[in-house]
Order: C-alpha cells, then structure tokens, then sequence
C-alpha cells in the first residue's frame, strides 16, 4: 500500500511539474528579432500567436502557424521546435514528423535547449530512454543541472525508468 501511495504522489508530481514548465516555457528565448524588411513583424506575430495557441492548448490552431512559420523561415530553429512540440502534444502525433522538426531545429541550432528537452521527452514517448538520456546529458553540458530544461527532462527521464522497472515482465 504504501508503495503504491508512494508511486501515486510521484506521479502527480511529475504531471504537476511537466505542467507548470510547458506553461512557460516551449522554446529557448531569444533577442527580439530584427524586423524583416521585406515582411516586418510578421514573422514574430506569427510565432506569438502560436505561443497563445499552444498556451491555450490549441493543437490544431498552433499546428496551422507554425507550418506557415516553418515554410516562411525555413531557417528558424524556434519554428520547428514548436511545431514539433504542437504535433506532439496534440492528438494522434506523427512521430517522424516530430522527429524530423526537432532534428532540423537542432541542426539550426545546436545548442536550443527546448529542443533538446523535448526530442528527449519524444524518445520518452517511443520508449526510447538511451536517446533521451543523450539530450539529458547534451543539457547538462550546455546548461548544466540547474537549468529548467534539464530538470524537466531529468525528471521525465526517472518518470519513464520507474514506469519501466514497475512494468510486468
């Protein structure tokens, strides 16, 4: 009984921490962009709204702005991070399509912490912890233990061992 309790308070920890870090956080932060002559703001608007969208979880509106921002800025890691991030979330995931803006996001920009986090948190979901734990430590070089990124998907990490090790065998 008290495992299970145990088991059960870490679980809602889990879900209320993950909760609270999406809320604020889906990409890595950045300067305010230069405008864009040719289209000034429209590349930031479009990225704003999405954050509303994805705020509100509105998969399917976030999903519609950021394929338009990916295919406006093709070279726009925030892009394809949150447009990986609002397939995931949203129902039925394409998962090569996740990968594959992820994957592109930190080509972009190796360094893009959200990224990282969440292509971990996308292994978690295909039950693929070595590839997570090599985002985990990618964090950890780049931000060390400290940062929310890593915290977050450290955490998810431990979530998914433990599920895992309960699993029957």
């Amino acid at each position: 009984m008290k495992a299970a309790l145990k088991n059960a308070s870490i679980h809602a920890l889990m879900i209320a921490l993950f909760t609270a870090a999406t809320a604020f956080a889906m990409d890595t932060p950045k300067p305010d962009p230069k405008p864009d002559p040719k289209d000034p703001d429209k590349k930031s608007e479009q990225l704003e709204s999405a954050r509303a969208a994805i705020a509100r979880q509105d998969w399917t509106a976030a999903q519609a702005l950021l394929r338009q921002a990916v295919q406006r800025d093709p070279q726009s890691a925030d892009a394809h991070n949150l447009y990986a991030y609002s397939i995931r979330k949203g129902p039925n995931p394409a998962m090569d399509e996740v990968f594959r803006h992820y994957n592109e996001a930190l080509r972009l920009d190796p360094r893009h912490l959200g990224a990282h986090e969440y292509i971990g948190e996308a292994y978690l979901m295909t039950g693929n912890v070595v590839k997570a734990r090599e985002h985990l430590a990618e964090l950890e070089k780049l931000c060390g233990a400290g940062c929310r990124e890593y915290k977050a998907l450290k955490l998810a990490v431990a979530a998914q061992e433990q599920r895992q090790a309960q699993a029957p065998k």
